[in-house]
């Protein structure tokens, strides 16, 4: 129970920019993975996107995902 009580309180201690930094590496890897292959399917949910590609791959962004426009 201790392990999870320290577990828990190290979550607390996260810096959000690295968190942040962290979530934008993840879902570049995600999304070079998906160069080349056909999106059949596409699902937004509460905490997630999925998108399923034609080969049956699922790939699930988390957190925000924004969008700049081109300047």
């Amino acid at each position: 129970m201790k392990d999870r009580i320290d577990d828990l309180l190290n979550l607390l201690e996260v810096e959000p920019d690295r968190l942040h930094a962290a979530e934008l590496l993840n879902a570049q890897a995600s999304l070079e993975r998906l160069a080349g292959k056909t999106v059949a399917a596409a699902t937004v949910d509460e905490t997630r996107v999925t998108i399923v590609t034609q080969d049956g791959g699922r790939y699930h962004f988390y957190g925000f995902l924004g969008f700049e426009p081109a300047k």
